[in-house]
């Protein structure tokens, strides 16, 4: 794993924060939902991998 991920990993932490924090102020919650929902997904597709290469890892440690 990079430390460019966890840098774009931090920097979408902290864009969906704000973003929801104007959001719920505005009285939107519901899109605000929505970004927080965008945001996790986004961050899921991009580390998924990084998590098949770990129990890959552990398979290959353990050689079941």
């Amino acid at each position: 794993m990079s430390i460019g991920l966890i840098f774009k990993i931090a920097a979408v932490g902290i864009l969906v924060t704000i973003l929801n924090q104007i959001l719920k102020h505005s009285g939107r919650e519901e899109h605000a939902f929505l970004i927080s929902l965008a945001g996790l997904i986004l961050v899921l597709t991009w580390i998924i991998p990084y998590i098949y290469d770990l129990f890959v890892m552990v398979q290959e440690l353990f050689a079941l």
